[in-house]
């Protein structure tokens, strides 16, 4: 049987927290990684990308006694937006200062500019030791939006093509596809929602979005009928509608919300994701309490999934 592995790498939003009071959920920022068939995609490149990296770097220097017989690290990083949260963790990533290492980057541009541009803008030139241009791997990023569907081969080759090309090609058993589409409910510029699909099983990636009311017809129709989404749920239903600092407009669900999305989905799980970082583990165990359900999960560092 083919294995499509989900592993939750950090689960925290708007910025990373190191307290005693965090570690059973974890305090790295966005980053799920995806194993299928042997393939590796990586949704969002937030701290959590780090530890990742880290072991990623172990099995490439155990993998062989000489640069030239070792595998190199190869991944597909799928960017949901270029906010700080999401991309903090991407120049502390290990491989990406190895030269063996591909890595095939795909996002929404923003502003007029390239996803290349962006990142080297706020990463590197101005932030970081190292210029762009410095950096030893094999780096191709792509500028896409929802017309595109992205494939990931057998032998870990990656194409791009737009709807109707893909609807007129055939394809393999083995493709890995991957599709998305811009929600505008989180400022400034939005996000992708990514849609992954192998051998009948998906999965989606919803994170930094707000619900509506009624719920989000568009998620609803995206995201039917699949086997597990990873959802938006930063605030509760009274952090969210507080007198004194409200919520609404930030781009971000509660988790009534979620279990709204559940509902309309029709989806096989749902993973609670992207939690406030002022949420401690105390409070998130009190939450994960009210809304108890074999198929409403709490993302922790570390959690594994099988589908």
């Amino acid at each position: 049987m083919t294995e499509f592995k989900i592993k939750f790498r950090g689960v925290r939003g708007s910025h990373p927290v190191a307290s005693g009071n965090f570690l059973k959920y974890g305090g790295n920022t966005s980053c799920v990684e995806v194993n299928i068939d042997g393939r590796l995609i990586i949704l969002d490149a937030g701290t959590g990308l780090i530890n990742l990296g880290d072991e990623l770097m172990q099995e490439y220097i155990n993998s062989g006694s000489t640069l030239s017989n070792r595998k190199p690290v190869k991944a597909t990083i799928l960017f949901s937006h270029v906010h700080q949260d999401h991309i903090m963790g991407l120049p502390f990533f290990a491989p990406l200062h190895v030269a063996s290492t591909q890595l095939h980057v795909f996002g929404n541009p923003v502003n007029g500019t390239s996803l290349e541009d962006e990142l080297t803008e706020v990463l590197f030139n101005k932030t970081f030791p190292l210029d762009a241009g410095d950096i030893a791997a094999d780096v191709i990023c792509y500028d896409i939006n929802e017309t595109n569907y992205i494939i990931i081969k057998k032998d870990l080759s990656t194409v791009l093509m737009n709807v109707c090309d893909y609807m007129n090609s055939k394809h393999s058993d083995d493709d890995i596809v991957i599709s998305c589409y811009k929600s505008y409910a989180h400022p400034q510029n939005g996000v992708l929602i990514y849609r992954i699909e192998y051998k009948g099983k998906s999965l989606v990636y919803a994170t930094d979005k707000e619900s509506y009311v009624g719920g989000d017809v568009k998620l609803a129709k995206f995201a039917r009928n699949c086997d597990c989404i990873i959802h938006d749920s930063q605030y509760t239903t009274e952090d969210y509608q507080s007198l004194y600092s409200p919520k609404q407009g930030f781009g971000h669900s509660t988790f009534d919300m979620v279990k709204e999305v559940m509902q309309q989905t029709k989806a096989g799980k749902l993973v609670c994701f992207h939690y406030d970082p002022k949420y401690s583990d105390e409070k998130l165990d009190m939450i994960s309490e009210d809304f108890a359900d074999e198929n409403l999960i709490f993302a922790k560092e570390g959690l594994e999934i099988i589908l």
